[in-house]
């Protein structure tokens, strides 16, 4: 049978084999996103258009949102290349320490963002560990410079990089890695031509939350380097600052940054985000 009936017939969504989900289970999930949602609508309804309008004819919000976006990918990047390979190595080799080496990964995740600039300031301060003989080699010093904003981004979004990273390798399966070594190839190759390939929609989505992540970094980034119109000064920074002078002001600020990242998620949505 085919025409319109069978076309809309074939789009209904079965019904459920399990049943109808239990109240008690709806009402949670109903809530959480209720928590979740409301406060951004409320914000949104709260911002003045008058405001909006000046805020994005501002220069220094303009330097502000674009340091932020390049801050942000230049840290993705960054993300992608160390990344990528320590989540391969956490999800296909089994060594001894590997379970530590998860824990420490995923230590700057739950660390107070400004506990992480503080760490980040005793390793790649003028007088850290690292930064010392840095600044006495080369004559150059991470702090208070866009290179140390790109650095603290790197040091909060590389953890859920690699962890999302290494969900989406260990969801393609290790199977196909040995069917491919069945077959002659090494493991450099079965990782370019098998493993990526068939995990890229996880890392892909991994690069994406983890920009977006990247791109709300404060606590780390100010406690590092300061805030610094042009050089240090990102969106949220600017939004720290403002929050203390003009309400409007922030509520715009805070909108504007809303929208790039529902914008970046929604554009990608269909096409790396959706999983069934």
């Amino acid at each position: 049978m085919t025409g319109p009936a069978a076309d809309g017939g074939s789009r209904r969504r079965p019904r459920d084999p399990l049943g109808r989900a239990p109240l008690v289970l709806l009402i949670p999930a109903v809530l959480a996103v209720l928590l979740l949602v409301t406060p951004l609508v409320t914000m949104v309804a709260a911002t003045d258009p008058a405001s909006l309008v000046a805020a994005l004819r501002s220069e220094a919000v303009r330097d502000a949102l674009w340091l932020s976006i390049v801050t942000s990918t230049a840290a993705i990047v960054i993300c992608l290349v160390l990344g990528l390979p320590l989540a391969w190595v956490l999800a296909r080799v089994d060594f001894r320490g590997r379970r530590l080496v998860r824990s420490l990964v995923i230590v700057p995740m739950v660390l107070p963002p400004v506990v992480a600039g503080i760490a980040l300031r005793t390793a790649f301060g003028r007088s850290g560990l690292l930064g010392e003989p840095l600044l006495g080699l080369t004559g150059f010093a991470f702090p208070y410079t866009t290179w140390g904003v790109v650095l603290a981004h790197v040091f909060v979004a590389l953890p859920f990089v690699v962890i999302s990273m290494e969900g989406g390798l260990r969801a393609a399966g290790p199977v196909y890695d040995a069917a491919a070594a069945t077959l002659g190839a090494s493991r450099r190759l079965t990782f370019r031509r098998v493993t990526v390939p068939l995990a890229m929609p996880g890392i892909a989505a991994a690069l994406v939350l983890g920009w977006a992540r990247s791109l709300g970094e404060f606590g780390a980034t100010i406690t590092f380097n300061g805030n610094y119109p042009g050089i240090t000064q990102t969106m949220p920074t600017l939004i720290y600052v403002e929050r203390q002078a003009d309400t409007d002001a922030v509520l715009a600020l805070s909108l504007v940054m809303l929208a790039v990242s529902v914008g970046v998620l929604v554009a990608l949505r269909d096409r790396w985000l959706v999983t069934a």
